[in-house]
């Protein structure tokens, strides 16, 4: 019968009597669990970076953009062909049965003032519509009224950025703001929001009434024109089937023949996004393989100081042969003496791995996240590499001739 604790406790003696070597030995072993915590942290700070800009632009989102001009051969790019009206999104959001929202977009970037304080920012006009696809609620004061969009009022809502920028500690509400030299009255503040995975403000923003962005602001040069439509389907699936019927809808209201080309550009955004967060996991995956490898080089070095171990207690093995130790006994000994330096290189490769993490963390903009399971994994994987590599060595001492052994100088 197997005494386990009687043989942990001479693995134990064994690694304390080599202090040093022990050390050394686990180093590998620290290095790869540690690498692999990092990693994937790293990897699932990403998906979840990834997962909260996604929930800040919205679920199941649809993108339909002008399309492109052709002068000369010369092809521009897209939106450069001003195709798109906002009662297109209307016209797509009253007629297909899983577009739950559309809202029409015109971006620009201008300069607003507010006494002696300035600031460049991005101006977006459009209606409620956005702040619902968005999810995005007002801090304080009010969204635009069917009046602000029907009489194109000089009303705005701004970020939290902006605010702080002209306003500091003074209450925005009710106070006026120049865009472009046109006077405009703060009605609300956005609730803030925070930067994007790419750095992006998304509080350095000013929202008006689509209808004033058209008429009095961006200069248009057709009616009705937008920048682009975000539509919201009314789940996942839904953004890859109603593609068509937009398309179909499209194309008859653009009086597009069965020859022309489509004058509008479909981006499906969740498809996009799925498929970032797909490349996300298999980078994730990619980089705690490539970490794991320091993990079998670990196991290398473990076995060969076994080997070395084995060499060195030969006259020892001996002894314990011939008063009775069975094979077994002996191959569990060196087994244990393996693990247990596998698993102490494996405590101490997850401290240093949440060392690191927290390091990252501390000094980068880039957040990494752990959870139990990227702690759980390298461990457990470093107990197997203790077992696997740890055989061959026990194996030899195992099958040592007891009276060469005792002989042996």
């Amino acid at each position: 019968m197997i005494d386990i604790q009687t043989i942990t406790n001479i693995a134990l003696r064994a690694v304390k009597a080599n202090k040093m070597r022990s050390v050394l030995t686990s180093l590998g072993i620290i290095i790869g669990v540690s690498a692999v915590i990092i990693m994937l942290a790293i990897g699932h700070g990403a998906q979840i970076s990834l997962q909260n800009e996604m929930k800040s632009m919205g679920s199941n989102l649809i993108i339909v953009r002008s399309g492109v001009t052709t002068s000369s051969g010369a092809r521009g790019g897209h939106g450069s062909q001003p195709s798109m009206k906002a009662s297109d999104g209307d016209a797509i959001q009253n007629r297909i049965a899983k577009i739950r929202y559309a809202a029409p977009i015109l971006e620009e970037t201008a300069q607003i003032v507010y006494g002696n304080a300035n600031w460049s920012t991005g101006i977006t006009g459009t209606d409620n519509r956005n702040f619902i696809i968005k999810d995005w609620d007002l801090a304080y004061g009010r969204f635009f009224s069917e009046a602000d969009i029907k009489n194109a009022n000089k009303v705005a809502i701004l970020g939290q950025t902006v605010v702080n920028e002209l306003f500091g500690d003074v209450d925005p509400l009710g106070k006026t703001i120049r865009i472009k030299g046109i006077p405009f009255q703060v009605i609300g503040v956005m609730v803030k929001r925070g930067q994007t995975g790419m750095g992006m403000d998304q509080d350095d923003t000013v929202f008006i009434p689509i209808t004033t962005a058209q008429k009095k602001v961006m200069g248009i040069k057709f009616p009705d024109q937008v920048k682009f439509i975000l539509l919201q389907a009314v789940d996942a699936a839904s953004t890859y089937t109603s593609q068509d019927e937009i398309t179909s809808l499209l194309r008859q209201r653009h009086n597009l023949g069965v020859n022309k080309d489509n004058d509008f550009v479909i981006m499906n955004l969740t498809q996009m996004m799925e498929m970032m967060e797909e490349s996300t996991k298999i980078m994730t995956i990619l980089l705690g393989s490539i970490a794991s490898i320091s993990l079998l080089v670990g196991g290398i070095g473990i076995m060969n100081i076994m080997l070395v171990s084995v060499t060195e207690r030969t006259r020892e093995i001996g002894i314990r042969m011939a008063i009775g130790a069975k094979t077994w006994d002996i191959r569990w000994q060196f087994l244990m003496e393996s693990l247990v330096l596998s698993l102490l290189g494996g405590i101490a490769g997850i401290l240093i791995g949440l060392l690191g993490v927290e390091l990252i963390n501390h000094f980068s903009s880039f957040t990494a996240k752990v959870n139990l399971f990227y702690i759980m994994l390298p461990f457990s994987f470093s107990g197997m590499v203790g077992l696997i590599f740890g055989f061959f060595p026990a194996y030899k001492a195992s099958k040592l001739n007891p009276i060469n052994a005792l002989r042996y100088e």
